[in-house]
């Protein structure tokens, strides 16, 4: 290969990482210093590189320079399908892998295939219609309200799952992940 082609493939010097730039907010949109990314083009190049790393941090990898992503709420929010399957905010498919969670603001948290999730907050009507008590009823409003409350003692399945109450403030040990890095 000839010295002018090869001297782009040589690694770059050290170039610092980025920090208090990047945002994830829980609707699942990007944001850069707290306005919102719409062109269509930036928002796939962020999807794509979007990545954790071995400290829990959420990142997002431009070359060589680390670009870390302060999150508002989990590390991915999840859009619920008609069919029941779910989707990420960067398109990609997602598996429930574990009970869901309810927190004290009644927000849904989904342990997928692909890390944390938040549901997104339009989907929760559907979410919500589908929980089912243990005699497959339709389930009440006192207990959601005992849920956001910490009190798991009534059913609510969700898809043969059992709905569990948690605090956000326990997401970030829970998971492993730290919603706004710093160096």
């Amino acid at each position: 290969m000839d010295g002018e082609l090869a001297h782009p493939l040589q690694p770059w010097p050290d170039v610092p990482a980025c920090y208090g730039w990047l945002s994830l907010d829980r609707r699942g949109h990007w944001r850069l210093k707290g306005e919102r990314v719409t062109h269509a083009g930036l928002a796939a190049f962020l999807n794509t590189r979007y990545r954790a790393d071995e400290a829990g941090n959420w990142l997002v990898d431009n070359g060589p320079q680390r670009v870390f992503v302060a999150l508002d709420y989990l590390p991915w929010v999840v859009r619920l399908a008609p069919d029941g399957s779910l989707a990420t905010h960067t398109g990609r498919s997602a598996r429930l892998r574990g009970a869901p969670l309810m927190d004290e603001d009644g927000c849904i948290v989904l342990d997928t295939d692909a890390g944390p999730a938040l549901l997104h907050d339009l989907d929760l009507p559907d979410f919500l219609a589908a929980l089912q008590d243990s005699d497959g009823s339709p389930v009440g409003e006192e207990t959601l309200l005992a849920l956001m409350q910490g009190d798991a003692s009534q059913a609510a399945l969700w898809r043969g799952h059992r709905l569990q109450p948690v605090r956000s403030a326990e997401l970030p040990a829970r998971f492993g992940f730290r919603p706004d890095p710093a160096p």
